[in-house]
Parts: C-alpha cells; sequence; structure tokens
C-alpha cells in the first residue's frame, strides 16, 4: 500500500523526462513538507475530537453512575413504603400477567394462522384425490399414457394429503403438550380433518379393491366341491404380478399404510398418549386382502359344521400357501412405509385367524351355549364343546408355527404365554364370561371324572418303594421327583390331569381370562381332590387302639402326597407365567382376600391348605403314638422289685411293663422312616420325642409313688432304654429329653446338696426359676424339683 501511494505522487508530478530536469527539486520539497502539514493538522483536528468525545462519554458515565446510586438510594428509602409495596405486589404481577397475556394471544394467532394454511392445503388436495375417481380403470387390460399419468398423478396428490394431515398433527401435539387449554382450536381442526379422513379413505380403499380385483384377487379356494377331498396347492397373485400391476399396488399399498399410521397418531394423541394394549395386529392393506377370502371360505363353513376339522383345516392351508408371498412382497412394502414393530405376516395370520373367530362365535359357539342350557341335550353339547376346543388349540399351536417359521426356537418353545388378541382363536372367550364359564365347567367336570376313574386302581394309593434306603444324608432333603417325595402315584395323576387342564387356556390372549378360566378348573379341582384326601385318611382309622401297620403307612402316604402337591404348586406359583397372572388380578378390579397366606402367589390358598393339612396329620400320627405309648407304659410300678435281674445285680434290664411299650415305639419309629421322607421324620421323631419327655417328667413330678433305690436305679435304666430308641436319628438322642435328664440330675444329688436345694427352695420362692439355673435346671418348675427330690430322699 505504501509503495503504491509512493508511485502515484512520483507519476503526478514527474510525467515525462523533462520534468525530470526542469522541475527543480525544490518544488517537490515544498510540496511535500505542505502536505505533511495538512496532514499533522488532520491528525491534530481528529486527537482534539477524540478527546472531547472520551471527556463527553466519561462524563455521562458518571452522570449514569450517579443516577444509579441516586436510584438505588431512592429504592433503599421507599423500600418500606406502602407505594413501593403496591408497585411491587399488585402492579409488575399485573404488568407480568398481561405481557404473558399478550404473548399467549401472539402464539395462538400465529398457530391458527399456521394451522388454517395447512388445513386449506389439506382440503385442497383432498378435493383433487376425491374427484379423480379410479373406478373400473384397473380392470382395462390396456392402460393408456393419460390413464397412468393420471393414476400417478392422483397418488401424488393423496401422498401429499397425507403429509399435509401429519404436519397438522406434529402441530396439534405440540398444543397438547404446551397449550392444552386451546379446546376450541384443536376440536374445530380435528373436526375438518376427521370430514377429509372420513370422506378420503372410502376412495381410497375403494381404489385400493379394484386394483385387487385387477390382479385376479382372491385366487380359487378348492378345486373340487368336496371338502373332503384333498386341496391343491393355491397360485398367488401376488407373485405373480407383472411390473406394471405390481408398481400399481405397492403405490397403493403404501398409501393405505400411511393413512392407517396417520389415523394412530391421532388416535394416541386424542387419547393423550395413553398407550393402550393392543390386543391385534391388523394391517388395513391386508386387511382387504383376507376380506374376499373370507367370503368364499364362510360358504364353504356352513356345510361343515358336523366337521368342523374340515374349517380348521381349510384355513390352516389357504394362510399356509399365501404366508412366504406375504413376507416376500409385503414386508418390503411394509418396511418402505416405515411402520415400525409391523409384520405383514403377522398380520395376515392374524386377518386369518379372525376371520374363523367371526364365524366360530356367531354360528357355532352361540349355538353351543344355548343349547348347554338344555338337560337333556347337555351330553351331546359337553362333546361337541370339548371337540372343538381340542381343533382350536391344535389350530393356534399350528397358526404360532407359521408365524415363527423364521425363529425355530420360539415355535419349539412350550411356555403360558397368550398370544395376541388377534392370534388366537381363544381370544373369543375373552370377550364372553359367559362362554368361559361354561368351559371352565365342562372341563373342570371332565377333570373330575378322569380323577375318579383313576380312584378306582387299587395301586393308586401305593407308596412307590424306588428311592433310596439307608441312613439319612443332606441330599435327601433335596426332592424332586414322586420317588423322592414317597408319595402315590394318586398324587402325580392329579398333578398331570391338573397341568393338562392349565395348557388347555395356553393360547388364550388375555392374561386375566387365562387367570379366572385356571381359577375355575384347576382352581376348583384342586379343593376337589383335597376332600379326597381328606376321606381317604379317615377312612384309614388311625387310633391309639389300632396297631395296624399298613394303616401307619397309608397315613405317611397321604402326607408324602399332600407335600409333593405342595412343592409342585409353589414351583409352578414361582413361573414368569403364573407371576404376570397375579400381578395383573392385583392390577385390576378383581378383590383380593385379606386373610391369603401369600398375596403375590397364585396358589397361595391352596399352599396354605396343604401346609395345614400336611401338620394336622403328622401331629394325628405324634398323638396317636404318643397315646398308644402312654397305655402301655400306664400300669407300670416304679417299686416293682420283680425284676428279671436281682437287687444285687450291677446292671439293671427295662421293666417288664416297659418292654411292650418300647417295642411299639420302636416299630412306629420304623415305619415312620420308611415312609415319610426325611424332612417330615425329623420332625415326626423330635415331635414324639419332645412328648415322651414332657409325658414322663409330668407323670413322674405329679405320682404319689415312693421310689426305693432299687426303683430309682430301675428309672434311670428305662430312660436309657427310651433314649436309646432314638440313637439311630441323632448322635446325641439324650439332647431331645431335657426334662428326663434333669431329673436323673436330681436324683443323682448327694444329700447335702439335696438339703441345700430344698432349702433354698422353700425359702426363696419368687425366684426359684434363677436359683434352679446356678444347678443346671432350667426345664423343671420349682414344684417339679422338690417333688423328685422328696422320691430322691425316700428313696435313701
Amino acid at each position: 500500500m505504501k509503495n503504491e501511494k509512493q508511485i502515484k505522487f512520483v507519476n503526478k508530478h514527474l510525467k515525462t523526462e523533462n520534468d525530470l530536469f526542469h522541475k527543480s527539486t525544490n518544488h517537490i520539497t515544498s510540496s511535500l513538507i505542505q502536505q505533511c502539514s495538512q496532514l499533522e493538522l488532520h491528525i491534530h483536528n481528529l486527537h482534539n475530537r477524540l478527546t472531547k468525545r472520551t471527556v463527553s462519554w466519561i462524563s455521562r458515565s458518571f452522570y449514569a453512575k450517579s443516577a444509579i446510586l441516586k436510584l438505588i438510594h431512592t429504592l433503599q428509602n421507599e423500600v418500606d413504603s406502602e407505594r413501593f409495596q403496591w408497585v411491587l405486589n399488585e402492579e409488575l404481577p399485573r404488568l407480568a400477567d398481561e405481557m404473558n397475556r399478550m404473548e399467549s394471544i401472539r402464539s395462538y394467532l400465529e398457530t391458527a394462522v399456521q394451522l388454517e394454511a395447512l388445513v386449506g392445503d389439506l382440503e385442497d388436495t383432498a378435493l383433487f384425490v376425491m374427484a379423480r375417481h379410479t373406478g373400473n380403470m384397473f380392470s382395462v387390460k390396456l392402460f393408456n399414457s393419460s390413464v397412468c399419468a393420471d393414476t400417478a398423478r392422483k397418488h401424488d396428490k393423496l401422498l401429499q394429503a397425507i403429509k399435509a394431515m401429519n404436519d397438522i398433527e406434529e402441530v396439534m401435539i405440540t398444543i397438547l403438550k404446551f397449550h392444552p387449554q386451546w379446546h376450541c382450536l384443536t376440536r374445530s381442526v380435528d373436526n375438518r380433518v376427521n370430514e377429509i379422513l372420513s370422506a378420503l379413505r372410502p376412495q381410497v380403499l375403494s381404489d385400493h379393491r379394484a386394483l385387487l380385483v385387477s390382479l385376479g384377487w382372491p385366487p380359487k379356494l378348492l378345486s373340487s366341491k368336496n371338502g373332503s377331498e384333498q386341496v391343491n396347492d393355491i397360485p398367488n397373485p401376488l407373485v405373480l404380478m407383472q411390473e406394471d400391476k405390481r408398481r400399481n399396488y405397492s403405490r397403493s399399498f403404501i398409501a393405505l399404510c400411511a393413512l392407517q399410521h396417520l389415523r394412530t397418531r391421532r388416535e394416541e394423541r386424542q387419547l393423550n398418549f395413553i398407550k393402550q394394549e393392543k390386543d391385534n395386529i391388523q394391517l388395513w392393506a391386508i386387511d382387504e386382502l383376507v376380506s374376499p377370502i373370507s367370503s368364499r371360505m364362510k360358504c364353504h363353513f356352513a356345510k361343515w359344521i358336523e366337521q368342523p376339522e374340515y374349517m380348521f383345516a381349510l384355513v390352516y392351508k389357504v394362510t399356509r400357501d399365501f404366508i412366504i408371498g406375504i413376507d416376500d412382497v409385503l414386508q418390503p412394502l411394509v418396511d418402505k412405509a416405515r411402520l415400525i414393530r409391523c409384520s405383514a405376516k403377522e398380520a395376515w395370520v392374524s386377518a386369518m385367524v379372525q376371520s374363523l373367530s367371526g364365524f366360530l362365535e356367531k354360528n357355532v359357539f352361540s349355538l353351543l351355549a344355548e343349547r348347554y342350557k338344555v338337560k337333556h341335550l347337555k351330553p351331546d353339547v359337553i362333546s361337541s364343546w370339548l371337540h372343538f376346543i381340542d381343533l382350536i388349540i391344535a389350530f393356534d399351536k399350528q397358526m404360532q408355527s407359521l408365524v415363527n417359521l423364521d425363529i425355530s426356537v420360539l415355535a419349539e418353545a412350550e411356555s403360558f404365554e397368550g398370544l395376541s388378541k388377534g392370534m388366537s382363536v381363544l381370544s373369543i372367550f375373552s370377550d364372553r364370561h359367559d362362554w368361559l364359564k361354561i368351559w371352565a365347567n365342562i372341563e373342570f367336570k371332565n377333570a373330575c371324572k378322569t380323577i375318579n376313574t383313576e380312584l378306582k386302581e387299587e395301586k393308586a394309593w401305593v407308596i412307590s418303594n424306588k428311592y433310596k434306603s439307608g441312613p439319612d444324608t443332606d441330599s435327601d432333603y433335596l426332592l424332586s421327583t414322586i420317588e423322592d417325595h414317597r408319595a402315590p402315584p394318586i398324587a402325580e395323576l392329579s398333578l398331570k390331569i391338573l397341568w393338562d387342564v392349565i395348557q388347555r387356556c395356553q393360547t388364550m390372549p388375555s392374561i386375566l381370562s387365562r387367570g379366572l378360566f385356571i381359577r375355575s378348573t384347576a382352581g376348583r379341582f384342586l379343593w376337589y381332590f383335597f376332600k379326597i384326601l381328606l376321606l381317604q385318611f379317615k377312612a384309614i382309622e388311625l387310633r391309639p387302639d389300632n396297631s395296624d401297620d399298613i394303616a401307619m403307612v397309608k397315613a405317611c402316604g397321604l402326607i408324602n402326597a399332600s407335600k409333593y402337591i405342595l412343592v409342585k404348586l409353589q414351583e409352578w406359583s414361582d413361573t414368569v407365567e403364573f407371576l404376570e397372572i397375579k400381578i395383573a388380578e392385583n392390577g385390576s378390579s378383581v378383590p383380593v382376600e385379606d386373610d391369603k397366606m401369600d398375596n403375590d402367589c397364585f396358589f397361595g390358598e391352596e399352599i396354605r391348605c396343604l401346609s395345614e393339612i400336611e401338620t394336622n396329620w403328622l401331629m394325628e400320627i405324634i398323638v396317636v403314638v404318643l397315646r398308644q405309648f402312654e397305655m402301655l407304659s400306664c400300669e407300670e410300678d416304679k417299686d416293682d422289685t420283680d425284676l428279671v435281674l436281682s437287687r444285687g445285680a450291677v446292671d439293671l434290664v427295662v421293666s417288664t411293663d416297659l418292654v411292650e411299650a418300647l417295642d411299639y415305639l420302636k416299630s412306629r419309629l420304623q415305619i415312620a422312616r420308611v415312609a415319610l421322607t426325611a424332612k417330615d421324620f425329623l420332625d415326626l421323631w423330635r415331635s414324639i420325642a419332645e412328648g415322651l419327655d414332657h409325658y414322663i417328667s409330668c407323670s413322674f413330678a405329679t405320682s404319689e409313688i415312693r421310689f426305693s433305690k432299687m426303683g430309682i436305679s430301675q428309672f434311670k435304666a428305662d430312660m436309657q432304654a427310651l433314649v436309646f430308641i432314638f440313637q439311630p436319628y441323632c448322635a446325641l438322642p439324650q439332647a431331645f429329653f431335657p426334662c428326663i435328664n434333669e431329673i436323673l440330675k436330681l436324683l443323682e444329688l448327694k444329700k447335702e446338696e439335696v438339703k441345700l436345694i430344698m432349702q433354698l427352695l422353700l425359702s426363696n420362692e419368687e425366684n426359684r426359676s434363677k436359683s434352679l439355673q446356678l444347678y443346671g435346671i432350667f426345664h423343671l418348675s420349682g414344684d417339679q424339683v422338690l417333688q423328685v427330690l422328696r422320691y430322691r430322699n425316700s428313696a435313701t
């Protein structure tokens, strides 16, 4: 830049060579000096102006600072004044509200104008679409260029209309989120869009149906009038489409999917984004394929009321023959329409299932339900009802296998997980609880009939001998099979019947309906079987005077049966399927009883009942054993000198009258050990030991018999024999006889210790227990100790 200025200066004063010689250097010098002086003058003026401006801004800043300080000072002085409080509490909020109101009005007007423009464009586009009625143009074999162009233009306008409605929906969603109070605006827009949709959808469906007719849809289902003959493979027009027809069908399919997606968005928005459970998988374009096929199939169904297996066979075959073409041809179109989580294959199967369900509901089960009420027709109705249910269950599994063709693992997996409503014919009963009750009652009576037949077999109540014998180990408590539980076969048979009934509703779509069915069938059957168990136990006649070993074995078998069923019910209740049913029941309006043991367990009430039955029956065995032992030993004389050995013998044998009681006790324990599980036998022998300890200690303390020295020795020998009975079941059985051990300890005390204890008990009656604990007596009362010590003194 500097060089350019120098060149310009030289060019101005030295234009030619003569100027270089004739013009003097003084002239150039003077010119330069003059320009420099002018430049300095300009710089000086600029400096003066900048100085003035700076001073001016500084003075203004001082003035502003002083004004701010003055304002702060004024505010500080007036902060407590009434005017300031009035401005702060009333004027400022009113001003803020007014500004918010003006902003809301501005936003409302902008949104209203935007929606008006979008709705106006939509109405113009929709009018164009509806004015271009396709009619029967698709039936023409040769399309001319004008018709094809008109069809393409109509399709483009339809997509524009759908896009306009989606744009409107975006604005409506924003209003719902941030301005839910604008009810009038949203209602007005919804009404106008609904009018357009109500006129546009029939037009689109009509054009789509005309296109399907031009494709040769639906194909012929049967090659013969006789339904019993084998049906040949059905050609699929969707696979045989030519390029131009495939293009037209693809456009129509995508437009129909887009229209359905739009309607779904509007419904979700109008429900305030509360996404309710979708009971079926539906695509309008798939429904249009199924509808004409369904009309043709119903003509055949009407002829096969007495041969329903043909209905299910026909629907399955048609569904199977077209499903590959549906998946290959239509699924890419669904993906192109951006319908997330939508499957053309599932929609096809669902629509076919619903077609059969509708026919069965109107023409089969409604008639069977009416005939069920007539008494003399009931046997035939029950047979027909069960036959239809068998066919439905097999059919639902077949249709599910078609959906899972590419997912072999899921297809083979068996679970309680119900299908969606459209994928199961059993969905008929989800909406008709009166029919569900009839079905449940039929299944319950059929289960009772089956179990009654099994009860006639004598071996049903015989305990299996396949379990491992030998000493108890920790592995004995890990029970899995019926042999491990030592339960009779009837327990396994009842559970099989119960499980088969539960499996009947496996494809039931509604969780609550499934739970209602299980409780009305399996639940009732369990209580019916409990009554059978109770009657069987009562028939055993387990009494103290009945020493029959078979009765004892049967009683143990019934205890094992109840325990085995209890364990299985707990296992079932812990599975995901039953937990889901229980959660659904707790979340519904179904009342839950407060006295249930476990409201989170599906079979909680039944498990509680079985637990009580097992405990009560085990206690009955224990009571019978203790009473029989008491009866056999009550004749014993504590001072009897008629012993097997002489008085001077070092060792004494068991009292003669006690031998039979101990022998009875030993045999009962051996039978129980073989017949019961290790856990139940452990509870049994410990309870018996506790009962004997209590009985003998109380009898000893309350008896008026005076012991001799020989009698005390004999008592010690008898108690050792009693403890020895329990030696095979425990390393230290004497630990389960604490009262008897303390009695023996008192009988072995020295005279000085006896006198000291008696004086201590008689002088300190309030704190007897603490005094006795000093001598290691924890289980006997003070009166019992005094009585024992009196026997001890009389013996000496």
